[in-house]
């Protein structure tokens, strides 16, 4: 993705942990679509989420601000264990996260939220949606003054 010509002084990172090439082009054309030109980082699963959270395993450590999208059903580490690791992490248990899945299980649901996750965003359902919740979170962005 390319930055308009006057990018924000400190602009949000999005880290796409999803599995599914399919699913994370979509992802990147809604972001598109939508003109929001945040820089998206795409890991393939929990593990390799954490090593680019901690800049571990010879990642580059992704830097802050930043927002997760995680995929529900991945191999190695799912979502839900993602989210107990960040969770359980001093550093890291503060991280703004919206679940995107094919889901639509109470049990996935309840398990997310329980997480404090921000968001439980169904695949199917996100279409236009989705697009209006990423530009709002990218206004927020905008205008927010961090510390």
């Amino acid at each position: 993705m390319t930055w308009p010509a006057n990018p924000p002084p400190n602009p949000i990172r999005i880290l796409l942990v999803e599995d599914d090439d399919g699913d994370a082009k979509a992802v990147e054309r809604t972001f598109q679509k939508a003109r929001i030109a945040n820089p998206i980082v795409r890991a393939l699963d929990g593990i390799e989420a954490m090593a680019i959270l901690k800049g571990t395993d010879k990642r580059p450590k992704l830097e802050t601000p930043y927002l997760l999208l995680v995929d529900l059903n991945m191999p190695r580490m799912d979502g839900i264990q993602l989210v107990t690791a960040i969770r359980e992490d001093p550093v890291l248990h503060d991280t703004i996260i919206f679940m995107l899945t094919t889901s639509n299980r109470a049990e996935d649901k309840q398990a997310a939220y329980s997480l404090n996750v921000t968001g439980y965003i169904l695949k199917e359902k996100a279409g236009e949606d989705f697009l209006k919740l990423f530009s709002l979170v990218d206004t927020y962005w905008r205008i927010v003054e961090m510390p």
